[in-house]
């Protein structure tokens, strides 16, 4: 399975970072790793996360927790698209 980053997945990432570097720089980093390590767990086990059961096809399009943070994605034949990332204190984003 290959991963891809929407556009929004990446500015949620940028944004995420720098606005916990600002007070931590350490604390981004390591949240940016364990992130970014939780997210390459999906190319052995892409079904790991719970099915979105409002969007149009739950089996496909899941989120993964990973401490206070939510990775939106879907799983296409070879390939899963990271939609969106956020903090659990955020509103969660509309498809």
């Amino acid at each position: 399975m290959n991963i891809q980053y929407s556009p929004e997945a990446i500015d949620d990432l940028v944004r995420l970072r720098e606005f916990i570097a600002a007070k931590n720089p350490y604390a981004a980093k390591h949240i940016a790793q364990k992130l970014l390590s939780g997210i390459e767990k999906l190319k052995d086990f892409p079904e790991i996360g719970l099915s979105v059961q409002r969007s149009p096809e739950p089996e496909k399009i899941r989120d993964l927790f990973i401490t206070s943070y939510t990775v939106r994605y879907l799983i296409s034949q070879d390939t899963i698209f990271i939609l969106r990332v956020w903090h659990g204190k955020e509103i969660e984003k509309d498809l």
